[in-house]
């Protein structure tokens, strides 16, 4: 056995710093305790993965108690983006200043805040605002690598690194089997009281078992930057989100467009003068950091397309189910007219759009015919991937990753979408899926300092949470220029005495938005692709940031 230098990466190194101070690592601790400690994180990090599952399945079931909303009931979630990814950077530092496992414990604090803020308003800007105290929590799973990293054991860290992906799959999975029975039982509002009894009891457990880091790191907090982050985004998303509505070329319109630009570039000349920027542009725009957040803004692209369409695809009622329903409106009178029930044959329904993407399923149905195989594969595909990492190197499972992605969208977009084909698209997805939450996070521990950790998980959070939100604000944008229209005939009456023409069904939309949106995804996917194949960084074994710690090249064992 013979070892050498990696030569497929000519990036300058960082200089020498060995184990920069003691960071209370479990080095002489059990295995038993070890994977007590990891079960612990891994579970405490899933407190925002587990409720964007549930809440953006159920986004059909919420949108009726805010009718005024219309298709920006999509917010809920897209907010849930925006504000996760303003707030993470602030975290990552806030992380490495006054410890990792405080960081998430605070998480835990505000997301049990908005948790019940949501689960008690009926009205809508208090709603969002519930959900922008939950999605701090976003920050949750970039702390917990590095604590990992800190922690650990260095051989844990890539396979933990993996479970933690490990862990958004079973979210994928859990979430709609859960949410699904509570919302058949009880209604959407126990989604929300299901996690807030989730982290109350997470909480003391992550007090209790986990140890804090010791490694510290003096710095300033950048507000100022990520507030024009934060506010740049939100500004473009508006803009994306009700374009369709306002006229995307009307002055008003691009105002949103344009301002919310202006105020990214600002972020960008600002950061490169404030002596503690919230995004280091050094490190931010060194090329292994900069290739890594771009794979990474497209993959959270293709995971915020897919998981805002697919299960609003599948909750669609079919042909017959709406059919039905429009009839039963007619019979009763409820909508201004009542059809005498001896002209019921003769009512006859026609759409703009096939509904054969459409199965008609409940929130427990889309658990049983999807989530269960994308968060069941997901949850292997990541174990799986974050030992790959370990002995190949994290850039092999984000090219499996992307190809995945780029696989099951197009699947989705051009196949038909029977029960079976929709679990297994599923499937194909979750292989991605959880490749792709194995591979990122590795890949930057590898290429940044301990010292530096902090920061660069807060730039890996926030292009994640915010690719997610732009995915899913592009998607509205689709599906609010194609929404689904009925036309009523009743055979030997006149157009007019049926009210003529198409008109539009409230929240629910053709296929051909979900089919455009879902191409944009397929070309994120094919992008990040070439991005993971052209990629240097990454194809040595995964030495968990011991390599970038002690500032000598990774090296490639041959057999």
């Amino acid at each position: 056995m013979s070892s050498a230098p990696e030569n497929v990466d000519s990036a300058p190194r960082p200089e020498p710093t060995g184990e920069p101070e003691a960071t209370n690592r479990l080095d002489g601790a059990s295995r038993l305790r070890i994977f007590g400690v990891i079960l612990v994180v891994v579970l405490f990090a899933e407190i925002a993965a587990l409720q964007y599952t549930m809440v953006a399945s159920a986004a059909r079931q919420i949108a009726p108690s805010f009718p005024s909303v219309g298709a920006n009931i999509s917010w809920m979630v897209i907010i849930f983006g925006l504000v996760g990814g303003a707030t993470t950077p602030i975290l990552g530092k806030l992380s490495d200043l006054w410890g990792k496992r405080r960081t998430m414990l605070m998480t835990g604090v505000s997301f049990a805040l908005g948790t019940l803020v949501c689960a008690l308003t009926h009205t809508w800007w208090v709603f969002l605002v519930g959900r922008g105290l939950e999605a701090v929590a976003i920050s949750a799973p970039t702390v917990a690598y590095g604590l990992f990293r800190d922690i650990l054991p260095r051989r844990y860290i890539p396979a933990a690194i993996g479970v933690i992906a490990t862990g958004l799959g079973m979210s994928a999975l859990a979430a709609p089997l859960i949410g699904g029975a509570l919302m058949d039982a009880y209604g959407w509002r126990w989604l929300f009281w299901f996690l807030l009894i989730f982290v109350c009891v997470m909480m003391p457990l992550m007090w209790i078992v986990v140890p804090e880091s010791s490694l510290r790191t003096r710095q300033r907090l950048d507000i100022g930057g990520a507030l024009l982050l934060g506010g740049g985004v939100g500004l473009v998303l508006v803009y994306l989100s009700n374009g369709n509505s306002w006229g995307w070329g009307r002055l008003d319109s691009l105002a949103y467009l344009l301002g919310g630009l202006a105020a990214l570039v600002a972020f960008l000349l600002v950061e490169r003068v404030v002596a503690e920027p919230i995004m280091d542009p050094k490190l931010l725009f060194s090329p292994r950091v900069l290739v890594i957040l771009g794979a990474a803004t497209l993959g959270s692209m293709v995971i915020g397309i897919q998981g805002y369409s697919i299960p609003y695809m599948l909750q669609t009622p079919t042909q017959s189910q709406l059919h039905a329903q429009i009839l039963g409106v007619a019979l009763s009178g409820s909508g201004g007219q009542t059809l005498p029930p001896a002209m019921a044959p003769l009512f006859h329904t026609i759409f703009n759009s096939t509904l054969a993407f459409g199965l008609g399923a409940t929130l427990l149905a889309y658990g049983y015919y999807s989530a269960v195989y994308s968060g069941g594969v997901g949850m292997l595909s990541g174990a799986a991937s974050g030992e790959l990492a370990r002995k190949t190197g994290p850039r092999l499972p984000l090219v499996i990753a992307m190809a995945m992605f780029t696989l099951s969208t197009v699947l989705y977009a051009y196949f038909p979408h029977s029960k079976w084909q929709y679990g297994l698209f599923a499937a194909v997805f979750g292989i991605g899926f959880g490749a792709f939450y194995a591979a990122c996070p590795n890949l930057m521990i590898e290429a940044v300092p301990a010292r530096q950790q902090g920061i660069s998980a807060g730039m890996l959070g926030v292009v994640n949470s915010l690719a997610t939100a732009v995915g899913t604000g592009v998607l509205t944008a689709f599906l609010s220029g194609h929404p689904l229209k009925m036309e009523v005939q009743i055979q030997g009456l006149p157009e007019s005495a049926t009210g003529g023409g198409f008109h539009p069904i409230p929240q629910l939309y053709a296929f051909s938005g979900y089919q455009q949106g879902l191409l944009v995804a397929a070309g994120c996917g094919v992008v990040g692709l070439i991005v993971a194949l052209l990629m240097r960084h990454g194809r040595s074994p995964a030495t968990g940031g011991e390599a970038t710690d002690q500032g000598v090249p990774a090296q490639r064992t041959a057999v």
